[in-house]
């Protein structure tokens, strides 16, 4: 299957988890963070396109985990700071950065990046025909 295909798929996989998980959260999303969804899960799902099988899955978590809150810091920089949007606003989170990322944040993201990474390689394994996933996990 063409590449642009596959990777389209799955980022309107991406995109759709996001904006889910934002409404079950806090009760409503926004069209940005569709695409800033999208381009995580396809971030997620090339750290085992980079990194070898062996790398362990808690490395794998903490690099999906830091790549989420950089595309979140720069998205709320672009939509919430230069653009004016306020789609998000942590600033009455502890250890916050400009208001756009916090720390608690990113633990969960450091959780949700393994459910991500998994989903992605089981996609890519089911529907594309690509290796079986099988992870090292320390």
């Amino acid at each position: 299957m063409k590449s642009w295909v596959k990777n389209g798929i799955l980022f309107l996989v991406g995109g759709s988890i996001y904006v889910l998980i934002e409404i079950v959260y806090r009760g409503w999303s926004h069209w940005s963070m569709f695409l800033l969804g999208g381009i995580c899960f396809l971030a997620l799902g090339y750290i085992n396109r980079f990194l070898s099988w062996d790398t362990p899955f808690i490395l794998q978590m903490l690099i999906g985990a830091a790549i989420i809150t950089a595309l979140e810091l720069l998205t709320g920089y672009i939509v919430n700071i230069r653009l004016g949007w306020h789609v998000w606003d942590y600033s009455r989170v502890p250890l916050n950065l400009c208001s756009q990322i916090c720390l608690p944040a990113s633990i969960v993201w450091y959780f949700l990046s393994g459910i991500g990474i998994y989903l992605d390689d089981w996609l890519r394994w089911k529907f594309f025909d690509e290796d079986k996933p099988h992870y090292k996990i320390l």
